[in-house]
């Protein structure tokens, strides 16, 4: 990050969150209650529980927090599709007990339930026998997604890690890949909307092309995750400058899933909490009929 960058953030009195955290009721390792202890002991004053297509994991985290003095930012990653590609869209501040967030979730659920049948039909069709049941077992309270699909195949021994089971087995282009079930962009942003809460895009720097990003600024974000994991330097800054442009909030997190591929950037990827105040700022705005 850019000395510009450095000075236009500075380090606020309120302190550090994390607004991009996976718990175990998407494809994450760890319960709410365990993700705020962590966030406690690296000192941050708040955090985003944005589980994939799923809010059961933001009462949890709110009730964990709260004796602590963490501020839980309730959110969600909505899986959209564009154009054959993959965009997440985050959603903060949203109503969690919104009926049409509630509904998407279910629907989202079952499909999920059946896309994880159609891989073990695949992996069986190649001779590797891996049963549903034990998926259950490994997404637990979770949505069922590839990452317990790759746990059950390494218990049952057919691949040795977790990124193998991608390799051999998951990832797009393999023998069991089956695409997930996704709505539109724009679906995506209106659901967020409708939930009360913001609209952003996650981790655009992964493979988005500025033009793309502009026509979905067009469709009602209300803003862009710039600092992620896989963002390098220079494309936090140009995102930001991007952001400043065209108006948007921005945000930011470590998309911590815990340790399950050996990986936990919890605390490494931290935004000054005055992006918090501006986002809470835009939503008074909203309700008075002056945004949005």
């Amino acid at each position: 990050m850019d000395r510009s960058l450095k000075d236009s953030f500075g380090r606020p009195r309120q302190g550090w969150a994390d607004l991009h955290l996976h718990t175990i009721y998407s494809d994450g390792v760890d319960p709410p209650q365990a993700v705020v202890q962590k966030a406690r002991k690296l000192g941050l004053q708040a955090i985003g529980i944005t589980d994939h297509d799923a809010v059961r994991g933001i009462a949890e985290a709110e009730t964990a927090a709260r004796p602590l003095g963490i501020e839980v930012v309730p959110g969600i990653e909505l899986s959209t599709s564009q154009d054959e590609a993959d965009i997440h869209i985050l959603g903060y501040f949203i109503d969690p007990d919104n009926a049409r967030i509630r509904r998407y979730v279910q629907i989202f659920q079952e499909e999920r339930l059946r896309r994880a049948e159609k891989i073990v039909q695949k992996l069986k069709s190649i001779g590797v026998t891996v049963h549903l049941d034990l998926i259950v077992q490994k997404a637990g309270k979770g949505a069922i997604g590839r990452p317990h699909i790759a746990d059950a195949l390494m218990e049952e021994g057919f691949v040795l890690s977790y990124d193998e089971a991608f390799y051999k087995y998951l990832a797009e282009g393999k023998p069991a890949y089956v695409p997930k079930f996704k709505i539109s962009p724009l679906e995506g942003i209106e659901l967020i909307h409708a939930a009360g809460g913001l609209a952003f895009v996650a981790h655009p720097g992964m493979g988005l092309h500025l033009d793309q990003l502009i026509e979905f600024i067009k469709l009602g974000l209300d803003g862009i995750e710039i600092l992620h994991p896989k963002h390098n330097l220079h494309t936090t800054n140009d995102l930001y400058q991007l952001a400043i442009k065209q108006g948007l909030l921005v945000s930011g997190g470590s998309d911590s899933h815990g340790e399950r591929n050996g990986e936990n950037n919890l605390g490494l990827f931290n935004v000054p909490y005055q992006f918090i105040e501006d986002m809470k700022s835009a939503l008074q705005l909203r309700h008075a009929g002056n945004f949005g």
